[in-house]
């Protein structure tokens, strides 16, 4: 039973997802609901139980001190709403509920049903789930972010990819699923990471999924410190690029292969898209959805298509594959191990 007492009525209500784990490289999913929490001071209303969905040998309790007190906080998934008022007066209004945890280590299906417990009590319209996932993309470079999702009425109405893929998955994929087999409309987007500089966090890849969002549920978001984070990650990485001639010359054969890729982007339509956005931000208005950058990344996955109801609880789940790495140089030059290689599957971000 889901009691949400004292939490108001919401308006046009969107719920946004974020999982720490194999869906957030570099954190890049999970700073991007943190960002709007603290920009809208977002109200936690609700927590999932620790105990039904986390192993505690994977995901350990911290235990901190509160005057003296030693208290404990447990690894888990909380909800809270914000209040955007249409972004200072201007634009329509509409709230948004945020889901932000870590990736469960058990019981998927019915994390995933407490979720679209509260979508359906709290009347959410959409489910737009964030994730981040390693690339072979420069970081000179817009970091590409697709949105895809398993409606084929959703992706001809907002221009998204429609899912094929067919493989292993993380819990974006299964949430998304539910979401679709339940008959909540549901978007994923992705960002891609540079593979060779993966570790959190990205705050450019954080500002790119905000924008994309952004562009999608027609909110203007606030960006914060955001834009100038972003740029001082960029010149640190481009220092350290400089200090290794190999790595410079890598990533240099990147930026020339992503350039080649997205010649035909460099046209009057895409200017004339991004010339609005420009004004848009300017003038404090949302605007219509966008399209998001072609090509650059793989449809989020899908699971075998059926009905809405609640049989794929039982189905075998799939979901997105991390883009191929090429192989990182060795001392010698040659192939080795690309970065985190150890740390988990090579298939999702």
């Amino acid at each position: 039973m889901i009691e949400l007492e004292g939490v108001p009525e919401l308006i046009d209500p969107v719920m946004i997802c974020a999982f720490e784990g194999w869906n957030d490289a570099g954190d890049a999913a999970s700073s991007a609901v943190a960002h709007l929490d603290r920009e809208w001071k977002g109200e936690v209303f609700a927590a999932l139980d620790a105990e039904d969905y986390y192993d505690f040998q994977v995901n350990r309790p911290t235990v901190w001190l509160d005057g003296g007190v030693r208290k404990i906080t447990w690894p888990t998934t909380r909800l809270s709403v914000v209040r955007t008022g249409g972004t200072g007066g201007k634009g329509a209004p509409r709230d948004l509920v945020l889901v932000r945890g870590i990736e469960p280590s058990m019981r998927w299906r019915s994390f995933c049903n407490e979720i679209l417990g509260f979508a359906h009590e709290l009347g959410v319209e959409m489910v737009v789930i964030l994730g981040s996932l390693l690339g072979d993309t420069p970081h000179t470079r817009p970091v590409p972010v697709s949105g895809v999702t398993s409606d084929p009425d959703l992706a001809r109405t907002l221009d998204l990819e429609e899912s094929r893929y067919e493989g292993p998955t993380g819990i974006v994929g299964i949430l998304q699923e539910a979401c679709t087999h339940a008959g909540v409309p549901a978007v994923s987007l992705w960002a891609a990471v540079p593979h060779y500089v993966s570790q959190p966090p990205n705050p450019k890849a954080t500002l790119a999924l905000l924008n994309r969002l952004e562009d999608l549920i027609d909110l203007r978001i606030p960006q914060g410190e955001l834009p100038e984070d972003a740029r001082a990650w960029q010149l640190g990485v481009d220092q350290l690029a400089a200090e290794d001639s190999e790595v410079a010359e890598y990533v240099q054969s990147l930026e020339e292969a992503r350039d080649t890729a997205d010649l035909p982007e460099a046209s009057g339509e895409a200017i004339a898209r991004e010339f609005e956005r420009y004004l848009r931000r300017r003038d404090g208005q949302p605007g219509p959805a966008q399209p998001g950058p072609p090509g650059g990344l793989a449809a989020e996955p899908g699971l075998a298509e059926g009905g809405k109801d609640a049989s794929y609880l039982r189905d075998t789940s799939s979901g997105r594959t991390r883009p191929p790495r090429p192989p990182a140089r060795d001392e010698d030059g040659g192939a080795g191990k690309g970065p985190e290689e150890d740390d988990g599957p090579d298939d999702e971000g």
